[in-house]
């Protein structure tokens, strides 16, 4: 049962593995730029998982030691995977033991192919999404320990690395820009930020910023439902 599912799962994956595989590398070889190994790199790809998040924890780890503002940031960054998962309800009900690492397991890639893929006849469907979802964090691991790997082992210049999250949500926010009816949350978002930094200076207007646009987006919460 366990290997037809595996089997079933395995070439859907291949797609995230090829994206995974180079934005591990780099997330793996920006970690090691800061003075950390490929065991740091496993550790948190297996415990934090969150691509992007993991992305802007290498700056917090680098950074003073600001808790409330670290808080702040990876719930700003990583908040829509809790939305992603009120549409997976019920299959992932359906998981059962399971259930609490398909929770964990998801992010943009995985919940693409939750959604999007058709169970195929005979394999048994809770063991199908785990093994989407496993595959998946394990291409991302495999990724980030290479690239700390490499970051360790060969010396280069490292300067850069990082424009890979910066590219990340770059796309993000273009895709959602051409996708959505309404652009007040991007044009919302740009400008409070842009307002926070000239108030509040580039170490201080996060908190700010985030604050800012929760309460605009709140407020504007039944415009923005009506036009969706």
């Amino acid at each position: 049962m366990k290997t037809k599912a595996f089997r079933a799962a395995l070439p859907y994956t291949v797609p995230v593995f090829m994206g995974y595989l180079f934005l591990g590398i780099a997330f793996g070889v920006l970690l090691a730029s800061k003075g950390y190994n490929a065991i740091w790199a496993a550790a948190m790809s297996l415990t934090c998982y969150a691509g992007s998040g993991q992305f802007v924890g290498v700056n917090l780890l680098a950074a003073p030691f600001a808790p409330l503002q670290a808080v702040l940031i990876e719930l700003m960054v990583n908040c829509r995977h809790l939305f992603y998962g009120l549409s997976l309800l019920e299959p992932f009900g359906r998981t059962g033991k399971l259930k609490p690492y398909m929770v964990f397991s998801l992010t943009d890639e995985t919940y693409s192919l939750q959604c999007g893929v058709t169970l195929p006849e005979g394999v048994d469907e809770g063991w199908f999404r785990f093994f989407l979802s496993v595959l998946d964090h394990s291409y991302w691991i495999f990724g980030s320990v290479v690239g700390a790997l490499a970051g360790t082992l060969i010396p280069f210049d490292a300067t850069g690395i990082d424009f890979a999250m910066t590219a990340l949500f770059t796309v993000i926010f273009v895709e959602q820009w051409e996708s959505g009816e309404s652009h007040l949350p991007a044009l919302t978002g740009l400008s409070v930020t842009a307002i926070c930094l000239i108030l509040f200076g580039s170490e201080n207007f996060i908190p700010f910023a985030l604050a800012g646009i929760a309460a605009i987006l709140l407020a504007s919460r039944s415009r923005l439902e009506v036009r969706v």
